[in-house]
């Protein structure tokens, strides 16, 4: 049976804070080796840098020819990735070739 999930609330003050802690440390603790066995932990940088990474990118939305979806899709799935993954790296490396070419 997988541990029960906990809900941390919220608190008056850090004394509390702590007391509570210590009280549910044997639960906490356990809840983390179970998610470490599981591998439903990440590692502090790992979660930092996709946080970051994702206040980077802004949402942009294009038509396109269903036959290029098509393409994309097929393409994409021959390199295993998703389409949208690939269009974007389409996209970023003819923007790169590009400003390079302007950049002469």
């Amino acid at each position: 049976m997988p541990p029960k999930k906990f809900v941390i609330p919220s608190f008056q003050d850090d004394k509390k804070e702590a007391a509570w802690w210590e009280r549910h440390r044997t639960e906490v603790e356990a809840g983390l080796r179970s998610a470490m066995r599981e591998r439903k932990t990440i590692a502090l940088n790992d979660a930092l840098a996709e946080a970051k990474r994702k206040r980077d990118l802004l949402p942009v939305t294009i038509r396109l020819p269903s036959q290029d979806i098509a393409t994309a899709r097929q393409l994409a799935g021959d390199k295993g990735i998703g389409y949208q993954t690939y269009i974007k790296l389409l996209l970023h490396e003819a923007l790169r070739k590009e400003a390079s070419r302007q950049n002469r």
